[in-house]
C-alpha cells in the first residue's frame, strides 16, 4: 500500500519542529508543521489522508488532549506521540487509549522514519477500505448492482443504463462465474419492469421431461400426474423479465417451441388450445459462443438470431484486475454478516496475492475466497492459491503495478500530476504505463 500522505507535525518549539520537518522532507515525505494542537485541529477531519506526529508537552492543548480530540472524530487516524524520558508511563497509557505509537526523545532518525512509514501505510489501507465500503454501500442502493472500476465494467454499466428501458431482448456472454445473472438482474432493476417478476430459469438444470411444462405450464389432466393447473414461467413473468441461463443447454427439440413463443409473445399450456399472450423481456445467457454452436448444428440458428438482438459480453476477472479489490471487499462484508463474524482488514499482502491469481472461476471463485478469508482460512502473508494456477512473476508485477496506478489516480481524482508525485514517477513514464495498461488519462 502506497504511503504518501501528509504528516501533520506538531511541536511548540520552532527549532525542534524545523529539525523534524527537515528529516522527513529529505526522505521525500510531505510535512505540514504546526506550533500548537489548536492549529493542528483546524486542518484535521475524518478524511485527513495522512497521520499526526505530536509532542506531548505543549502549552494550551497538550498531545494527550489532541489525541482525545482526534479519536472523537476518527479513532482510526494514526497519532504518534513524542515524549521525554519522564513521560514514558504517560505515553504507554496513551497507546492503551488509542495512540498509534510513541517516540522517546532523543529519537534516532531511522526510528522516526520507520514509525512514520508504518503509520502512513496503515492510514492508506484504512482509507482504501473505507472507500471500498462506500462504493459497496452506494451500489446497494443503486439500480445497477455491478461493482467494479475497470473500463470494461464501466462501459457495461453504461450499456445497462442505456438499454434497460429499451425492451430489447439481450444475449449475455461470459465465462462461468463471471456474473451473467447479476447483469440480467441489473437490467431488470434499472428498467420500468422492476416491479414485475424477474424469473430465472437454468436451462441446464431442468430435466427435459418437465421443461415444456415449466416454461409453458399445463392444464389439469394434461398428462399423468397433472392433477391441477400450473402457470408456466413465461405466463407468470408477464410484465417482467425472463432470464434463460445456460441457454446452450436447452434441448434442440424444445428450441423450436421456445422460438415460436418468443416470436409471437404467446404460448399454449400443455393440454390447452388457447394461446395466452404475455409481455416479457427475454435475457438469455451463455458461457459458450452460440454462433459457433449454431454453425456446428448444436443450437438452432434461428433461435440464436432471435435472441441475439443485443449482445453484452462480461470480461473474465483476469482481464479486469482493478475490480478484484472492491469485489473482494464486498464479498468479505457480505460473508462477515452471514457468518456473524467481524470483517477482517484486507492487508496489502493479501491484496497482492489476490491480484496474482488467474481466477478461472471468476467472481464466484473470488466470493468463495472471501468466505474463507472471513473464516480464517487465508493467511495474512498473502492469498494461498487452491487448484488454480497463479500468474508468472512478470504478470504478477504488471497486475500489481496496474492496480497501484489505478488506486493513485482514483485517490487524486484523476490528476496525473498528483499521481506522478505520489508514485515518484516522471510524467512521461506514467503516461507510458497508462498506455501500456489501457488506462485513461486523467486531468493534469
Amino acid at each position: 500500500m502506497n504511503a504518501s500522505g501528509p504528516i501533520l507535525l506538531v511541536d511548540d518549539e520552532p527549532h525542534v519542529l524545523a529539525m523534524g520537518a527537515q528529516t522527513l522532507e529529505l526522505e521525500g515525505l510531505t510535512v505540514r508543521p504546526c506550533t500548537s494542537a489548536e492549529a493542528a485541529l483546524e486542518q484535521l477531519d475524518r478524511d485527513w489522508p495522512g497521520i499526526v506526529v505530536s509532542d506531548i508537552r505543549m502549552p494550551g492543548l497538550d498531545g494527550l488532549a489532541l489525541l482525545a480530540r482526534v479519536r472523537a472524530f476518527d479513532a482510526e487516524l494514526p497519532l504518534v506521540l513524542v515524549t521525554g524520558h519522564g513521560d514514558i508511563a504517560t505515553a504507554v497509557q496513551a497507546m492503551r487509549d488509542g495512540a498509534y505509537d510513541f517516540l522517546e526523545k532523543p529519537y534516532r532518525r531511522d526510528t522516526l522514519l520507520d514509525t512514520v512509514r508504518r503509520a502512513l501505510a496503515m492510514r492508506a489501507l484504512t482509507l482504501e477500505n473505507r472507500r471500498l465500503r462506500a462504493e459497496i454501500e452506494a451500489s446497494r442502493t443503486s439500480e445497477i448492482l455491478l461493482l467494479g472500476r475497470s473500463p470494461a465494467i464501466v462501459r457495461l454499466r453504461a450499456a445497462i443504463a442505456d438499454l434497460a428501458d429499451s425492451g430489447a431482448d439481450i444475449l449475455i456472454e461470459g465465462e462461468t462465474g463471471a456474473g451473467k445473472e447479476v447483469v440480467a438482474r441489473s437490467l431488470h432493476r434499472a428498467s420500468s419492469r422492476r416491479d414485475a417478476p424477474f424469473v430465472a430459469l437454468n436451462c441446464g438444470a431442468i430435466p427435459e421431461t418437465i421443461f415444456e411444462s415449466e416454461l409453458f405450464g399445463h392444464e389439469a389432466g394434461a398428462f399423468t400426474g397433472a392433477s391441477s393447473k400450473r402457470i408456466g414461467k413465461l405466463e407468470y413473468a408477464h410484465g417482467g423479465t425472463v432470464f434463460l441461463d445456460e441457454i446452450e443447454s436447452m434441448p434442440l427439440n424444445l428450441q423450436v417451441k421456445v422460438l415460436r413463443a418468443l416470436q409471437d409473445r404467446c404460448a399454449e399450456r400443455l393440454g390447452s388450445n388457447r394461446a395466452i399472450p404475455f409481455d416479457i423481456r427475454v435475457v438469455a445467457a451463455t458461457k459458450v459462443d452460440l454462433r459457433t454452436e449454431a454453425d456446428a448444428g448444436r443450437f438452432r440458428a434461428d433461435l440464436y438470431y432471435r435472441l441475439n438482438v443485443i449482445k453484452l459480453t462480461i470480461p473474465p476477472l483476469r482481464d479486469r484486475r482493478e475490480d478484484i479489490a472492491p469485489l473482494f471487499q464486498h464479498f468479505v462484508l457480505r460473508a462477515a454478516e452471514r457468518y456473524r463474524r467481524p470483517a477482517p482488514p484486507i492487508s496489502a499482502e493479501v491484496l497482492a496475492g489476490l491480484l496474482a491469481e488467474r481466477w478461472p472461476g471468476n467472481v464466484r471463485e473470488l466470493a468463495n475466497a472471501a468466505d474463507r478469508f472471513v473464516l480464517g482460512q487465508l493467511v495474512d502473508n498473502g492469498y494461498q492459491p487452491g487448484s488454480g494456477a497463479t500468474l508468472s512473476l512478470p504478470e504478477q508485477v504488471a497486475a500489481f503495478e496496474r492496480a497501484v496506478i489505478v488506486q493513485e489516480l482514483e485517490r487524486h481524482k484523476g490528476s496525473v500530476g498528483a499521481a506522478c508525485e505520489a508514485l515518484g514517477l516522471p510524467r512521461k513514464t506514467l503516461y507510458d504505463k497508462l498506455k501500456k495498461y489501457g488506462l485513461r488519462r486523467g486531468e493534469d
